[in-house]
């Protein structure tokens, strides 16, 4: 029905005419006609067609179990393809279309809620979900409960507490859970089982085969799961405890085997995100793609991920709605405009819409869907020009330019700005920093870096901008600072074991990741992460292939991400 026709029809039943229905819902009459809500609703037209009722002429209907002010909602979805959902009404509309049928509002309400989705309800919306059918909803929930999996856990508690047993173990089971440790795992179990001891401890020999034992800390294991009361009191559980250690023991004399992470308790989770390492140089412009699975610290080589039959390096890339863009970049005295995107569930990539000038050395930075670039070198000149993309309309537009000139500069977004830092004007190596603020289309100054950087990273962690590395006129740099923009104020802190410049930067699993990058010397393939509440770098697996001007870029909740982590095992 168009909507003229809708309209039509909506008031021939505010004004009760032609009207040959009438609904009773506790106390409440709603005058309709018969047609509409047949087209509506197989429920309606069951009930109004049925042999069972040989009077064609009934016009009164009672409807139990739906409240008026649902089915006024429910009414005005028949004439006119929409209703208004709140967060107060949508459980009981979802339910009354379960009722009456009408698939067209429990699609409605189940796309409201999955924009609700957060760790406070998931499990809520997850078990209601499957009472009524709600298929898509109910593994949209289940999957996001699986990424969240740590805050889920914490509040509110008791949606986790009230799980069932079938329903934890399913959890558990899963693969792709999400936790940056397997000792968190072994503690939700043990909640959930105090919760109701006499209940539920007999399940503790279930649960823990469930749980990846063997991907914990060994001293955590003979410290924390081997003394834990239930776990010594139960005769079911010492087979497993007896082969995880027995697994420990040959690692630590052999190190890690293909029968070690075949075996259900150790064998490791995929990771809810994916940290890729594109291009770079080495001793040339390069193609290389390696994917980091930070459940096993390894990293793998993508052959199918070529960005270019040309390889290209001081490109920029961003993540948007799951997608992955490159723009931009440099080889052989070509400057690019050009910008690819991957699609990381079908494993392609597809050209997009130009940027307006060619940039090489560019900086990138995404803020409330849409992709900006900043500065670089045109190949004539460097620039300060910024340019804006809207992947609704596949285009770019100039917009307001920055202050300063800059190339091999470094941005991120915070809290509805873009923070661009350092660079190379042509002449020296910057300190100085701007902010942009799309409300107002302006840049502004914001305090200097302690340190003249190029070639930095710049990156949003614990509503902070961290500015690492980078190379200030005289060497590359290993330090470290941030800017806290409600004090406009950067402060130092510990610095990262490698010095380097044109590397890899991002956050995963709540750590700051550098990767490769030049050390002055040549192109290097070492790794680190930061941890802020230690205030400390930790080393990881280096990269297969060392190489500079590289960019790194994390993807996360993919779906088909096991096909990624499987190329683990290649």
């Amino acid at each position: 029905m168009n909507d003229s026709k809708s309209e039509i029809w909506n008031q021939l039943r505010l004004e009760d005419t032609l009207c040959d229905v009438v609904l009773k819902v506790d106390g409440v009459q709603f005058r309709a006609h018969k047609i509409i809500l047949c087209a509506c609703s197989e429920y309606f037209r069951v009930l109004m067609t049925s042999s069972h009722w040989t009077c064609s002429e009934q016009r009164e209907y009672t409807i139990l179990d739906v409240s008026p002010d649902i089915m006024e909602l429910i009414i005005e979805y028949a004439y006119c393809h929409k209703t208004d959902i709140t967060s107060k009404n949508v459980v009981d509309l979802l339910i009354a279309a379960d009722k009456l049928d009408i698939q067209g509002i429990k699609n409605l309400c189940c796309g409201f809620l999955q924009k609700q989705l957060c760790p406070e309800n998931c499990i809520s919306i997850w078990r209601f979900t499957e009472l009524y059918s709600c298929h898509d909803l109910y593994q949209k929930a289940y999957s996001y409960m699986l990424q969240h999996f740590e805050e889920v856990i914490l509040e509110p508690v008791e949606n986790f507490l009230e799980l069932t047993l079938s329903q934890l173990s399913d959890i558990l089971d899963n693969s792709k859970l999400s936790v940056k440790q397997e000792e968190t795992v072994f503690e939700a179990v043990m909640m959930w089982i105090d919760h109701a001891p006499q209940l539920r401890s007999k399940y503790i020999p279930v649960l823990l085969q469930k749980v990846r034992v063997g991907l914990m800390n060994p001293d955590y294991v003979l410290e924390f799961v081997m003394k834990d009361p239930l776990v010594c009191s139960n005769q079911e559980c010492q087979p497993i405890i007896t082969r995880v250690l027995g697994s420990l023991l040959r690692i630590c004399r052999n190190g890690p085997t293909d029968s070690f992470s075949q075996d259900p308790v150790s064998r490791p989770r995929i990771p809810g995100s994916c940290l890729f390492a594109l291009s770079g140089w080495n001793g040339g412009f390069i193609n290389a793609v390696e994917f980091y699975n930070s459940n096993v610290d390894c990293w793998t080589p993508l052959s199918w991920v070529d960005i270019d039959e040309t390889p290209r390096g001081y490109y920029g890339t961003a993540v948007l709605d799951g997608h992955l863009y490159v723009l931009g970049g440099f080889n052989s005295g070509v400057y690019f405009n050009t910008v690819k995107k991957l699609n990381p569930l079908t494993q392609t990539w597809h050209q997009v819409g130009h940027m307006q000038l060619q940039r090489c050395y560019v900086t990138v930075a995404v803020l409330d869907g849409l992709i900006y670039a900043m500065g670089g070198h045109s190949g004539r000149e460097r620039l300060s020009s910024v340019e804006r993309y809207d992947p609704k309309t596949n285009q770019w537009s100039l917009i307001t330019s920055m202050q300063l000139v800059r190339s091999d500069a470094s941005a991120t977004a915070l809290n509805g700005k873009i923070y661009i830092c350092g660079g190379y004007n042509g002449r020296q190596c910057l300190s100085r920093a701007e902010c942009f603020d799309p409300l107002t289309d302006n840049w502004s100054s914001i305090a200097p870096m302690q340190s003249s950087r190029s070639g930095l990273g710049v990156a949003a962690f614990n509503e902070l901008v961290f500015a690492v590395g980078g190379y200030d006129g005289f060497g590359q740099l290993n330090s470290v600072e941030f800017y806290n923009p409600k004090f406009d104020q950067w402060t130092t802190v510990t610095p990262m074991f490698e010095r380097r410049c044109n590397f890899g930067i991002e956050v995963l699993n709540d750590r700051l990741f550098v990767v490769g990058g030049h050390n002055g010397v040549g192109a290097i393939a070492s790794t680190e992460c930061y941890d802020a509440l230690r205030n400390e770098w930790y080393c990881v697996q280096d990269m297969v292939l060392g190489r500079s001007a590289l960019k790194c870029s994390v993807l996360r909740g993919m779906q088909n991400i096991a096909e990624y982590s499987v190329q683990q095992d290649v």
